[in-house]
């Protein structure tokens, strides 16, 4: 078990590069993750329940497996209602990453969702993994999780641009997380990930940041981008997808073994 949370590690100011799991994943893809994860300088996963068919029970199995490999894991939602954004954290996650968003108040929303009061207004159950099934004082349990769990915001609309100094203002909200895809397209240059439009949000998700003292994350599939990111001040880098990964074997295999 690993000493310290990823927020944790991002707040002592380490650098920490993670992969995401959703087409493929099951419990022995997260094993066979785990396995690699020393070798491939991997210091998370996270789980992603808007673009896959993964369901709460589902969830429930996969985040038992990251704890037996001992993989910190974060789940990222469509942030549609109160049970999608606060069962991840029942289930174990070390944090919720919430998609697609687009206003201040939708935030404020979001955080309320995530904590319990008097930060926001989850509702207390001992039955759960956070809860330790009962063994965890009820004080004890919010107390700990008002204080470690972990929020992180998508940053991928112009919406959400035009107003991401106000949304890393906002108490409750840790970690902003660039999405590159969607931000270029909802900015017109859609597959365009290092054009001067991206460049620029980026640089504004990295301003608010270090104004209000938050740490900010981002997607990246092209060394160039990362690199962008890192010397931006990105300390979360997330760099592989199952499906990615699964291909990109492929390929090498194919290509090494046919010369």
């Amino acid at each position: 078990m690993q000493d310290k949370t990823m927020k944790q590690r991002l707040a002592d100011g380490q650098t920490l590069r993670v992969m995401s799991l959703g087409a493929l994943v099951t419990p022995k893809f997260i094993e066979v993750v785990g396995c690699a994860a020393p070798d491939a300088n991997l210091d998370g996963v996270w789980l992603d329940q808007e673009h896959s068919g993964m369901g709460h029970r589902e969830l429930e199995t996969l985040l038992m497996a990251c704890r037996s490999a001992d993989l910190p894991a974060f789940v990222r939602v469509a942030p549609t209602d109160y049970a999608t954004v606060m069962r991840p954290y029942e289930a174990g996650a070390a944090g919720v990453m919430a998609a697609q968003v687009r206003s201040v108040e939708q935030v404020k929303q979001i955080v309320r969702w995530s904590y319990y009061p008097p930060l926001g207004e989850r509702g207390l159950f001992g039955g759960n993994y956070e809860s330790s099934y009962g063994g965890v004082h009820p004080r004890d349990v919010v107390e700990r999780h008002n204080a470690d769990r972990w929020l992180l915001i998508q940053i991928e609309t112009a919406e959400a641009v035009a107003c991401v100094d106000d949304i890393a203002a906002l108490p409750g909200v840790d970690t902003l997380f660039v999405g590159p895809g969607d931000l270029a397209a909802t900015l017109g240059v859609p597959g365009e990930s290092m054009h001067a439009k991206c460049q620029a949000a980026i640089d504004r998700v990295a301003q608010a940041c270090e104004h209000h003292g938050k740490t900010w994350a981002a997607l990246s599939r092209e060394p160039e981008h990362a690199a962008y990111c890192a010397e931006s001040g990105c300390r979360l880098l997330s760099l592989a997808t199952d499906v990615g990964a699964v291909r990109s074997g492929i390929e090498v295999t194919m290509k090494t073994l046919n010369g």
